[in-house]
């Protein structure tokens, strides 16, 4: 069978067509492409901004800053050492990228200005963590990328 160039051009569109179909149909269906937004209410986020910007100007006027380290216990935030712990409270909000699954929020209740998140919350990999708290009656944030 001879095929002439008019067929020979609707056979390459065809196969064309269907190459791309294939990976359509395979990026929707397949749960390993799957990628979500970082927040479900983006818009309400995107209004808070300026808020958060605030917050964090806030944060540069501290002594001395909020900081982190891997512990076998977990994962340990620790507070100004100048601030009476009794007086801070806020929320830790851990979001991880890569599964919206185990994304989670905490409250912050202080021993001796540590907090504790276990280890058994926490999987390898990289977190942003977003800690919005506030200090008699002033609201502070701190936002980091980490890798645990």
């Amino acid at each position: 069978m001879k095929i002439n160039w008019g067929t020979g051009i609707v056979l390459a569109f065809i196969g064309f067509i269907s190459f791309i179909m294939f990976f359509v149909i395979r990026m929707n269906t397949d749960n390993k492409f799957d990628h979500d937004l970082v927040t479900e209410n983006y818009y309400k986020a995107e209004l808070e901004y300026q808020n958060d910007i605030n917050k964090e100007e806030n944060s540069k006027t501290l002594r001395s800053d909020i900081t982190w380290k891997k512990t076998s216990e977990g994962l340990l935030i620790i507070f100004p050492e100048d601030l009476k712990s009794q007086n801070i409270e806020g929320k830790v909000f851990l979001y991880r990228p890569s599964n919206k699954q185990v994304d989670f929020e905490s409250s912050i209740s202080l021993s001796d200005h540590n907090l504790l998140i276990p280890d058994k919350r926490l999987l390898d990999g990289r977190w942003n963590i977003k800690i919005d708290w506030q200090y008699n009656g002033k609201s502070y944030l701190y936002k980091k990328e980490i890798v645990y």
